[in-house]
């Protein structure tokens, strides 16, 4: 889905609470790795022989590397270009709501 159908279909405060909900429970793939790492890294340990291996085995041992997110700071420059898209498509919604289009509020309710 892409992020205009989504918005087409839930309006911003749905979506704030489905992210602050996933703050709380997570899912996806991330998660399933760590379900999968902590189950092979009990059925490692249970047949390890500790003196082959003293270090017992942990869920990260059984999990696919990644590589890191890049976590920084936002330039001006793109925080100008998100604040003029986010402009453009609030103009773009009030002239189609104008023109008899879609309400400003989102999609008609069903």
């Amino acid at each position: 889905m892409t992020v205009r159908e989504l918005l087409a279909r839930i309006d911003s405060r749905e979506l704030s609470e489905w992210m602050a909900y996933f703050k709380l429970e997570p899912w996806g793939t991330e998660v399933d790795d760590w379900r999968a790492g902590m189950i092979a890294s009990v059925i490692a340990n249970v047949n390890r022989d500790p003196k082959k291996q003293s270090k017992p085995f942990q869920p990260t041992d059984f999990m696919p590397k990644r590589a890191p997110v890049e976590d920084r700071e936002q330039t001006e420059e793109e925080m100008l270009l998100a604040i003029w898209q986010i402009h453009a498509r609030f103009q773009a919604a009030q002239k189609a709501a104008q023109k008899g289009g879609l309400p400003s509020g989102g999609p008609p309710e069903h």
